[in-house]
C-alpha cells in the first residue's frame, strides 16, 4: 500500500520540500528533502496563463519570487525566465519513486493535473487533494488516490463530535491542521474515527519535535513539516 494512504504507516512528509532550508516548492527544496530520506513530498499546484501545471502555493508571485502579480497572468516561458517555479512534470519526473501529496489550489485545471499524473504513470503514488470539493471531480473514477476536501473534513469533524460519523467515505486520507482558528481538529476521537474508516490522518504544519511526538501519541499518521532534518526521527515506513 502507498504510504500516504496506509493507516498503519507513519510517514514524515516534506511540506513544500525542505522549506526551512531552501525556497519552498522549488527543485532545490525537493532535492534536499529527498536527500533527508523523507517518506513523501507535499506541494501545491496551479495553472499558468497558457495552461501549464506548476508547483506554487500563492495565487500571486510576490512572496516567493522576484516577479509580481497573479501567477495565472504569466506564461510558463515567463516563469521559467524569471523564477525557479518548477512544473509538475519536472517534479514527478525527477523523483519517480517518491510518494506525493498534491494539493490543487483551484477548481480550474484539474483535467490538466490529471493528465500530467497519468502521463507519468503516477496515479498510484500521488494523493490528490484540495480544499475545494469540486476540484477533485475528475479524480473520483477509481484510478486515483483522493484526499478529503474541506467539505469532507467538516463532515467527519461534526460527525465525530456528535457520534454520527459517516459509515463510508469516498476519500483515502485526510490532511488537517491540529487546530483551525482555535478550533481543535486533530483530536483523538477525530483521528480514531478516521482510522475506523480506513483513512490515515496527516497533520500540517509541524516543525517542533515535541508537538510531533504529542500528535503521534494521539494516533496521527503523517507529520507534514518544513524542517524534515529536525524531525527526521519521526519518519518511518514501519506499520
Amino acid at each position: 500500500m502507498n504510504i500516504p494512504v496506509d493507516p498503519g504507516a507513519f510517514p514524515l512528509v516534506a511540506h513544500r520540500g525542505a522549506a526551512a532550508e531552501a525556497p519552498e516548492n522549488t527543485m532545490t527544496a525537493f532535492q534536499r528533502a529527498a536527500a533527508l530520506h523523507v517518506d513523501a513530498f507535499e506541494f501545491d499546484v496551479r495553472l499558468t496563463a497558457d495552461g501549464a501545471v506548476v508547483v506554487h502555493h500563492d495565487p500571486t508571485l510576490d512572496r516567493t519570487t522576484e516577479l509580481t502579480g497573479p501567477l495565472i497572468a504569466r506564461t510558463l516561458t515567463q516563469l521559467q525566465a524569471g523564477t525557479n517555479v518548477p512544473t509538475l512534470d519536472e517534479v514527478l519526473g525527477a523523483f519517480p519513486a517518491m510518494p506525493m501529496l498534491v494539493e490543487l489550489k483551484e477548481v480550474v485545471g484539474q483535467e490538466r493535473v490529471r493528465n500530467v499524473i497519468l502521463r507519468h504513470d503516477a496515479a498510484g503514488r500521488c494523493l490528490v487533494a484540495s480544499e475545494h470539493h469540486d476540484a477533485l471531480s475528475c479524480f473520483r473514477d477509481g484510478r486515483f488516490l483522493v484526499g478529503a476536501s474541506r467539505k469532507d473534513i467538516l463532515r467527519l469533524l461534526i460527525g465525530s463530535a456528535t457520534g454520527t460519523r459517516p459509515k463510508k467515505v469516498a476519500y483515502h486520507a485526510l490532511s488537517v491542521p491540529d487546530r483551525y482558528h482555535f478550533l481543535p481538529v486533530a483530536t483523538r476521537r477525530f483521528i480514531a474515527d478516521a482510522h475506523r474508516l480506513g483513512c490515515p490522518v496527516h497533520i500540517w504544519t509541524v516543525d517542533d519535535p515535541a508537538e510531533a511526538a504529542e500528535l503521534r501519541a494521539r494516533g496521527a499518521n503523517g507529520i507534514l513539516t518544513n524542517d524534515p532534518a529536525r524531525l527526521a526521527e519521526f519518519g518511518t515506513h514501519a506499520t
